[in-house]
């Protein structure tokens, strides 16, 4: 038998992750997400400087646009640091789309049934029930994984598409704006259950600035609490933290309660904001697209403020590109989803090496 020199790739993992590429990666994965983009508007048969021009240069232009950014920013935001809680301790909420709709939901049932009523408890009323529908929701999945060690990736998941049927049901159904020409949405909320706005000629509501705060307040609770150093410990040495004593149920129930409030917070903003009554689709998917928001921060409430602000870039720039340069509503998901691709190559590249290893073939 001949033997004859040949080549094997091995994947090995770094000693040490550099902190610096860890956060200089997250710039990278921006950079070729635009430049992959230059060339898909190539390949479609875009012209591409004004194309990109449009999608991240134009909105940013105007006093109007820049409020905009920061409307589409504070969901994300709030449901991306309640996410990256649960991360930090290899606890995988998919589910904040259906946490965001049953925040809603609640809110717009306390918003209904007070309609009519100027009274200035109403906002705070709608707050905590938005607040505690998204947590309720959230609940189903932390009592599974906690009680059968049910997975909560799949649980979570899974019950969004129960929440979205319910919130139809009930548009289409009991809630159904009786004067609304039998289209399938509530009344209009009265000015009493809608965030005050910021900036006159804009749809700036103090939403944002409560976003902003729950930010930082996320930021002091895992940088100098207890709770957030076990959370910390418990993502990244469960040994250590078992046998420190932390109870890993406790801090399931935690993180998921959390990140469904916030998620249902996110959800009473919205219709107490842009939306202002209930509808079928009360977002266009933020629940999932603040996964994404939570990586390219890299699980840090700060850095999920710039994270949120760039994603809320792909929403505001596509319907942009879409009346100026005609561009289809699908490209705002392609971006999202090369975003996130360049974001988990640049994190294997920080995290692992690939060597080429000669081997002895027959």
């Amino acid at each position: 038998m001949r033997l004859r020199p040949a080549i094997n790739l091995r994947i090995e993992a770094r000693r040490e992750t550099s902190r610096v590429l860890l956060y200089v990666t997250p710039v990278a994965a921006v950079i070729l997400t635009v430049l992959t983009g230059l060339v898909l508007f190539v390949f479609m048969g875009y012209a591409p400087g004004p194309a990109l021009y449009h999608f991240f240069v134009s909105p940013l232009l105007t006093l109007y646009g820049l409020s905009e950014l920061l409307v589409k920013a504070a969901p994300l935001i709030m449901i991306g640091v309640g996410l990256a809680i649960g991360f930090r301790a290899n606890v995988w909420n998919i589910g904040a789309e259906g946490q965001l709709t049953c925040g809603a939901i609640a809110a717009g049932g306390v918003a209904l049934a007070l309609w009519g009523d100027a009274g200035f408890w109403i906002l705070p009323l709608m707050g905590a029930a938005g607040i505690a529908g998204g947590a309720l929701y959230a609940a189903i999945p932390a009592f599974l994984k906690t009680r059968f060690d049910v997975n909560e990736i799949l649980t979570s998941l899974m019950l969004t598409y129960v929440a979205t049927l319910l919130l139809s049901t009930l548009v289409y159904g009991p809630w159904k704006d009786p004067t609304g020409f039998n289209f399938p949405q509530s009344r209009m909320f009265t000015d009493a259950a809608i965030l005050p706005i910021l900036v006159d000629g804009t749809r700036l509501h103090v939403g944002t600035m409560v976003a902003l705060l729950i930010a930082v307040a996320g930021w002091v609770l895992l940088t100098f609490t207890i709770i957030g150093f076990q959370i910390r410990v418990v993502g990244q040495a469960p040994a250590a933290a078992r046998f420190a004593g932390f109870s890993r149920p406790r801090l399931i129930w935690l993180c998921l309660l959390t990140s469904g409030g916030l998620a249902g917070l996110a959800g009473t903003f919205e219709i107490a904001g842009p939306i202002g009554q209930l509808v079928p689709a009360i977002s266009p998917g933020y629940g999932f697209t603040a996964i994404i928001v939570a990586f390219l921060g890299r699980l840090h409430p700060l850095g999920i403020i710039l994270s949120g602000l760039v994603v809320a870039l792909s929403y505001i720039g596509g319907e942009n590109a879409q009346v100026e340069v005609g561009l289809p509503q699908a490209v705002t998901g392609a971006f999202q989803g090369l975003l996130l691709f360049f974001l988990l190559a640049s994190d294997f590249v920080v995290r692992y090496r690939v060597r080429l290893a000669p081997a002895v073939a027959g």
